[in-house]
């Protein structure tokens, strides 16, 4: 839609709107260049020459919207600031809209209507960038007391005009060289004007004194045509045209503009023609349309009853899939544990059903009793060892006492 509204504007405006943004452009620059931004600006700011579209918004035009709007705004300071009014220079990373709202601010203070929105001259560039820099730079020109002047075009002397044939001009300093190069191809005989010239030249003395008395001519008049006749071949004086020269330019402008005419005239009733059977058929096409719209309409109904069915079915069949996705996913967690006790099982099973833990068990039992009887055999021993020794203690501790208690005896008869 915004793209058919800028169409129709242009079109109000006429076809060559669309190109006047790059002449209003090159304008600007021209402008800026009086008021020497590129030491006061680029130089400040480390940056590049404008090129002649800059602030263009064309599609053959490569754009940066940043830098460009960067480069606006940096701009517009500078000539506000020219202009007499103070402006502080904006930063890049400023607010946007602040920005072009003080710009717009300060354009609507020098008396300029604005009627567009500030979202315009955001994306810095297009046809109203380049309004408020031109608007700006013709402001700042004013203050400083600048002014363009019409341009003053030389006279042309009307003497070398009047020496012309088949459009050209003569150049007598020419001529020469021209006959020489023409002798090659033409067989006609060129006079020499430099040398008619010089006679001309040492003639005139003589001829410029007075005669006494009134000059008659004694030649037949017949005889006269004679010659004319003869030597006016000889005479004759070819020109040859220079294509730089601008009078021939203007002639081709002319013809190639009557050429143009006469082409419109002819190819206008064509034209005219072609827009008639356009028109018929375009007419024809929406009177078709209206007629299948009418006979299919009962369709149509039926086709968007179908389509508001298929979106409740989908519907429908998203809410059951997602049903669907969680039921199998606690399909796969119980399957999951049903495989860890059925593993379990197995294991428990197959423990079971095995007979080398028994005849373990058995060996170990053996091997028990064994041990068993082994440690009842030491401990016999122990207590046989023991038993011993304390009968040899207590004997040793009776033969003791009695040792101790009975005198020591007389010489008898046991002595």
């Amino acid at each position: 839609m915004a793209d058919d509204g800028r169409r129709g504007e242009e079109e109000d405006r006429g076809p060559g709107a669309a190109h006047q943004v790059f002449v209003l452009m090159e304008k600007l620059l021209e402008k800026l260049k009086v008021l020497n931004y590129e030491e006061e600006v680029l130089s400040k700011h480390n940056m590049k020459n404008l090129s002649r579209h800059y602030f263009v918004s064309s599609p053959y035009v490569a754009s940066n919207p940043g830098e460009q709007f960067f480069m606006f705004t940096i701009i517009a300071a500078w000539l506000i600031n020219l202009a007499g009014r103070p402006f502080t220079e904006p930063q890049e990373y400023d607010e946007p809209n602040a920005t072009v709202s003080n710009v717009l601010e300060e354009l609507r203070a020098f008396g300029v209507k604005v009627d567009f929105p500030p979202s315009k001259l955001k994306s810095g560039s297009g046809e109203h960038v380049c309004f408020v820099l031109d608007r700006l730079a013709e402001e700042a020109l004013k203050n400083r007391g600048f002014t363009f002047r019409r341009p003053n075009y030389p006279s042309e002397n009307t003497e070398e005009e009047s020496v012309m044939e088949d459009d050209a001009e003569l150049t007598l300093s020419k001529v020469e060289e021209e006959m020489i190069e023409e002798a090659d191809d033409e067989e006609e005989t060129v006079m020499d004007l430099e040398a008619l010239k010089l006679r001309t030249a040492h003639t005139e003395p003589e001829s410029s004194s007075k005669p006494d008395e009134i000059l008659e001519s004694m030649v037949d008049a017949a005889e006269w045509n004679l010659e004319v006749e003869r030597v006016l071949p000889q005479l004759k004086v070819t020109i040859r045209t220079d294509n730089k020269d601008w009078r021939i330019h203007v002639d081709q402008m002319h013809q190639h503009r009557d050429g143009i005419q006469s082409s419109l005239k002819e190819a206008k009733s064509y034209l005219d023609r072609l827009q008639e059977d356009i028109g018929k058929t375009l007419e024809k096409v929406g009177s078709r349309e209206k007629y299948i719209n009418n006979q299919l309409e009962h369709l149509i109904q039926e086709y968007r009853g179908a389509q508001a069915k298929l979106s409740e079915a989908k519907e429908r069949y998203q809410q059951a899939s997602g049903g669907v996705t969680d039921r199998t996913r606690v399909l796969a967690e119980v399957s999951e544990e049903l495989e860890k006790v059925k593993q379990e099982m197995e294991d428990k099973g197959s423990s079971m059903s095995d007979g080398a833990p028994v005849v373990k068990i058995k060996q170990s039992l053996t091997k028990l009793k064994q041990e068993v009887v082994q440690m009842d055999v030491r401990i016999g021993v122990v207590e046989h060892t023991l038993l011993q020794a304390k009968l040899k203690e207590k004997s040793n501790m009776t033969r003791d006492m009695h040792a101790t208690n009975i005198p020591e005896p007389a010489a008898g008869p046991f002595a």
